[in-house]
């Protein structure tokens, strides 16, 4: 059965745009090569609970989305975390900072995509191989949506929208101590200057049951010696977070998870792209990447297509 719109991707971005597309009354299909929907919003269960590697947060600072947040909030989905995060040096000095609201999900982060994909038609572990204006992989497809980094799409056409924004990798470390051996006031903290780290995010603070958990993010030339093999990148990260963090125990459990196109370098400056039959979404349009960003993109382009 032929439907009005098609999805490529269903992360945040192609969730939202699916969403749009069908209350304004088309008919959509979302595919995703994954065996779940998410995305980038990625949870894991570790440990017997669920970890966030993909996103560390988000905010929300526009009014439709700030109706999706207070909508998952009054539902037990998504909370608010902190407005507080620390900048850490690299002597591992600390530099409290204020900020935005940043919000996080006790089920993890990927609960909320699940939350979006609810009562869509979406196909999961569905490998798209080529797609074109009204066609995927050679079937009519009706306007298709590519909601995903740019060079990903470009392995299903060429000149695919958005393939020439460059993308930095990620390696995501999760480190379980058997209790905290950090201070209680860090839930999350930007590193400068660090060779290794970038981010650090206290999980068991982030998700609100005290776990010891740290999710580290590696800087982009740290990650890019270990996209073959994940795991080996944990060494060098543990090293770096017991040094800033003044941590003299080892842990009782890693993990490590690559992602090769974790943030674009720049965006679009758009908030997505519209062509006949053929349009794209995500976060690397926009003003900047963030989650709301590409919530924003998918959104506003489902509007547009329902509209059209």
């Amino acid at each position: 059965m032929g439907v009005d719109v098609t999805v490529v991707g269903g992360g945040i971005s192609g969730l939202a745009c699916a969403r749009a597309v069908q209350a304004g009354g088309l008919s959509v299909r979302v595919l995703d090569r994954g065996r779940r929907v998410g995305g980038r919003l990625a949870s894991r269960t570790l440990w017997g609970r669920p970890v966030d590697l993909g996103a560390s947060y988000f905010v929300s600072d526009d009014a439709d989305f700030d109706d999706v947040v207070h909508g998952w909030a009054d539902r037990g989905l998504a909370r608010p975390w902190t407005d507080t995060f620390a900048v850490i040096d690299a002597d591992g000095e600390q530099t409290i900072k204020k900020g935005p609201m940043r919000w996080a999900a006790p089920r993890g982060l990927r609960s909320l995509a699940v939350d979006l994909a609810e009562d869509l038609e979406v196909r999961t572990e569905h490998t798209v191989e080529r797609v074109e204006p009204y066609r995927v992989d050679g079937h009519d497809a009706g306007e298709v949506v590519l909601a995903m980094p740019g060079p990903q799409a470009a392995r299903l056409l060429t000149a695919a929208p958005g393939s020439d924004i460059e993308w930095e990798p990620v390696i995501a470390v999760a480190l379980r101590w058997d209790s905290r051996h950090w201070s209680s006031d860090l839930h999350g903290a930007f590193v400068d200057a660090d060779p290794d780290v970038s981010f650090i995010a206290d999980d068991g603070d982030r998700r609100g049951d005290g776990a010891g958990v740290l999710v580290v993010h590696t800087t982009a030339e740290r990650a890019r010696r270990h996209l073959d093999d994940p795991a080996t990148a944990i060494p060098p990260v543990l090293d770096a977070v017991r040094r800033l963090l003044r941590i003299d125990t080892s842990p009782a459990g890693t993990f490590a998870h690559r992602w090769t196109f974790a943030r674009p370098v720049g965006t679009a400056g758009k908030p997505f792209l519209r062509s006949p039959g053929l349009s794209a979404c995500g976060d690397a349009w926009g003003d900047r990447a963030a989650v709301r960003t590409a919530w924003g993109s998918g959104h506003a382009l489902g509007t547009a297509l329902a509209g059209a």
